[in-house]
């Protein structure tokens, strides 16, 4: 049979990763990147590339840069049929349960997938996701800081003033232009729904005194998280007033003042999608509006 009329399965992989190690999500000519370590994974289990078949080739919700770590990540992968069906071998396990299970024992300790189901019909990783959900974490009370934590939390020497950066971000909700926040992309538009960014300080749980930051859109352009971390902390230290965001952001042009804070501290919390009857409709709609540009969410630690 041809492999270009080989029956596939449309498989969902739910997965986490600690980004430290590697060079983001994109597989990168000799860098260690989430992709090529899932790729290679799949590629051993479903024994494609050498017997004919093709390579498996992820695609993901949002691509993560050098150092940004997931939660809950989302991906999807073709496999060919007569695979799918035979992964569980002699066991009674569903295919995709002994996947998850094969790929513990080939993937480094530092990404995870945690579930492998065949997607609804109609399911793209990428255009058919609503909203990413992304956290910030800073240790501004040196009691805080945990070396444990010292991968995913920014240590921060000043305090911050946490109900000032909540306020300065109110103005910044809503479909905009966020140019004065994104690394400038050829034929990349820089307009997005930012549907939430507010900060907190939680007084239990795991976060507890951290400030933390909670951001919510349909897609990121370049940068643009961390870079609104970076002006919010301007205001939490007291060097810019509450307007100033606001008015950075009417500005549509990139500030010295607005600092890309780094990676670590950041974390893709969740990716969310439509009922299973509009997931086809979305990702034509959103992939008619993006063909021309990479759903990015982050880039390495860089001044604006």
């Amino acid at each position: 049979m041809s492999t270009t009329t080989r029956p596939t399965v449309r498989v969902r992989l739910d997965l986490a990763y600690e980004g430290t190690g590697f060079a983001g999500w994109a597989r990168q000519p000799g860098l260690r990147t989430v992709q090529g370590a899932l790729e290679e994974g799949l590629a051993t289990i479903l024994r494609t590339g050498p017997l004919g078949l093709p390579v498996p080739r992820l695609t993901v919700a949002g691509r993560t840069d050098a150092g940004v770590h997931a939660r809950g990540q989302v991906a999807h992968v073709d496999v060919p049929a007569e695979r799918w069906l035979a992964m569980p071998g002699r066991s009674d396990r569903e295919p995709g349960d002994a996947l998850v299970t094969r790929l513990a024992g080939v993937l480094p300790p530092d990404v995870v997938v945690r579930r492998a189901v065949p997607a609804p019909v109609g399911f793209d990783a990428r255009f058919s996701a609503l909203h990413r959900s992304y956290a910030y974490r800073i240790a501004d009370d040196p009691t805080l800081r945990d070396p444990l934590r010292r991968t995913h939390v920014l240590w921060s020497r000043r305090p911050l003033d946490v109900a000032a950066m909540d306020e300065a971000c109110r103005p910044l909700i809503g479909v905009r232009d966020f140019a004065a926040y994104c690394k400038p992309r050829p034929g990349a538009t820089t307009i997005r729904e930012l549907q939430h960014l507010s900060w907190s300080r939680p007084q239990d749980g795991p976060d507890a005194g951290l400030a933390v930051a909670q951001v919510r859109a349909d897609a990121f352009c370049h940068n643009m998280v961390r870079a609104l971390v970076g002006a919010s902390i301007a205001v939490g230290e007291g060097r810019r007033p509450v307007a100033w965001p606001a008015e950075l952001l009417a500005s549509r042009r990139r500030d010295a003042g607005a600092v890309v804070v780094p990676p670590h501290g950041l974390v893709l919390e969740a990716i969310s999608y439509p009922p299973d009857a509009e997931l086809a409709a979305r990702a034509d709609r959103i992939r008619a509006m993006r063909m021309d540009e990479d759903v990015w969410d982050e880039a390495p630690a860089t001044q604006a």
